[in-house]
């Protein structure tokens, strides 16, 4: 069966199919589970400075096409964090962590206080007043704080960006500028859903983001766009619950993609192996390597 494995990102990995930030990750167990279950890395949930105990609920709610949330970063702070890390390095796989803070120096105090084998940077959130998008929307802040975190730590930093702006690759070219090793797009995009009955919003923030299949065709146009003009690798994610996802995913340029919403299918943690032996069995029909696959969309077009 054709290899998978390779570098993403500057980080090696026997599969380019990894866990992303949010749906999981809150504990060690749950990291550990899902690297024994295939994943190639597994990205944690968001950590911070401080404690969070995130927005009032309902903080979930299932729409048509995937999941609208608004958690607001819940999170016991870096501080506490360290073990659940070690934990999901039992796993055997690389650790990732994401982290979140609203200045610069907020993003280094974390990134310094944490032992992971990568860290993803948060610039993206779009539900948590004062981190996430609301920094990560101005190109200079995603430069000055990929810098800041690079300059700190030994580690690959991945930038994960906002696709709630006019032009993604802007915020990519200011990540490259800032010595990242990678960016991963997209995050999820703003939206909001009403009860009809009570004419209220339905989530305690009224507003949240939009995961899974119905922003995939976002997430690829994304991944197009940026693998095109950056010279650094693409992480692509959103709305990925198939092999042929993941496939669409890697030919717009992606070196990996990562899993989240379609976590709660039926299959549940099974879906990292599903799709990773789906790559595989595809590339050996097709006579292609993993790193042919990569970018093909744009070869062939």
């Amino acid at each position: 069966m054709a290899s998978l494995s390779g570098y993403v990102g500057a980080i090696r990995m026997d599969s380019p199919v990894m866990l992303a930030a949010g749906i999981l990750g809150t504990t060690g167990a749950s990291l550990r589970r899902a690297a024994l279950s295939g994943a190639g890395a597994v990205v944690t949930k968001s950590v911070g400075v401080a404690e969070r105990e995130g927005h009032r609920g309902p903080v979930v709610v299932q729409v048509e096409g995937g999941l609208l949330n608004a958690m607001g970063l819940p999170n016991p702070s870096y501080r506490s964090f360290q073990e659940e890390i070690d934990i999901g390095r039992e796993g055997g796989v690389p650790v990732i962590a994401s982290i979140f803070g609203a200045t610069t120096s907020e993003f280094g105090e974390v990134a310094t206080g944490l032992d992971a084998d990568g860290f993803e940077l948060n610039l993206s959130c779009p539900h948590a007043e004062r981190f996430g998008a609301e920094v990560g929307c101005e190109a200079c802040n995603v430069e000055e704080i990929t810098r800041a975190v690079k300059r700190s730590v030994s580690v690959p930093v991945w930038v994960k960006l906002t696709p709630n702006v006019a032009e993604i690759t802007a915020l990519g070219l200011a990540a490259q500028r800032g010595g990242a090793d990678g960016v991963v797009a997209i995050n999820t995009l703003k939206a909001m859903a009403i009860d009809v009955e009570s004419c209220r919003p339905i989530l305690g923030n009224r507003f949240g983001g939009l995961s899974g299949p119905a922003i995939k065709a976002v997430a690829v146009k994304s991944v197009y766009d940026l693998a095109g003009a950056l010279d650094i690798p693409v992480i692509g994610v959103g709305g990925i619950s198939r092999w042929e996802d993941a496939a669409e995913m890697i030919m717009a340029g992606a070196c990996g993609v990562q899993v989240g919403t379609a976590l709660r299918k039926p299959e549940g943690y099974g879906i990292f192996r599903s799709i990773s032996e789906g790559l595989a069995i595809y590339l050996d029909r097709k006579g292609m390597t993993l790193e042919e696959l990569v970018g093909a969309a744009r070869r062939f077009s």
